[in-house]
């Protein structure tokens, strides 16, 4: 299948770009950075997604929005929402579509880290239920993964701190994170063996969000 994944430099994408072309899958992936992916079937563009004026890509069976920023203003707004939104208008909305998955964020769900953030990823998971409606006319599945804690470069403070990263383990169940692999895998379950479930977000958080003090 022909493949478009965002963010793809990096963390997430960068794991997502790997287990697609594992599966045999041509894969484009779209990053502000250059990419070290050395694939036959791989192409990277290197474009800002905030920049409507988006490379031709003829034939997109899947895309996998994975790009996004955490500034702490109104950017993560401009770059997490409105950047894929369009950026999925205008790629999605072909015969060729087979699935979109957006990766969001364990925020979107609990409103926890930074109110830009989770508003963010909030209103991208409120997205994805919006696009599942409308993509259903192509066939096309539609959902959303809401990662929680991951071990990528972006948390690089936290993983150089034993103690930081061990008290916010300790906010889950499981008491870990999880692995940017385990993240690509889920997406790829989602887009390529997942027929039937769609507008859905999934939370992978090691069950941060379940984890509480019962009081008697």
């Amino acid at each position: 299948m022909k493949v478009l994944v965002t963010g793809s430099a990096g963390g997430i994408g960068k794991a997502i770009c790997r287990k697609f072309l594992e599966e045999g899958n041509i894969v484009y992936g779209m990053d502000i950075l250059p990419s070290d992916i050395t694939d036959n079937n791989y192409t990277h563009i290197i474009h800002d997604i905030k920049n409507p004026d988006y490379p031709a890509i003829e034939g997109i069976e899947v895309l996998i929005n994975s790009a996004g920023v955490s500034t702490e203003t109104a950017e993560d707004i401009a770059v997490n929402l409105t950047a894929v939104i369009e950026l999925t208008e205008h790629y999605a909305f072909q015969k060729s579509i087979k699935s979109v998955v957006n990766i969001s964020s364990a925020s979107a769900l609990t409103g926890s880290e930074f109110p830009h953030y989770a508003a963010s990823k909030g209103g991208l998971s409120t997205y994805t239920r919006n696009l599942a409606m409308r993509l259903a006319e192509y066939k096309a599945t539609a959902n959303s993964l809401c990662p929680g804690a991951v071990i990528t470069d972006f948390n690089e403070h936290i993983l150089k701190d034993e103690t930081l990263y061990q008290a916010v383990a300790d906010e889950s169940l499981l008491k870990k994170w999880a692995e940017p692999e385990e993240i690509a895998d889920w997406a790829y379950f989602l887009a390529c063996v997942n027929r039937s479930m769609t507008g859905e977000n999934l939370l992978i958080d090691n069950g941060e969000a379940l984890n509480f003090n019962f009081i008697w």
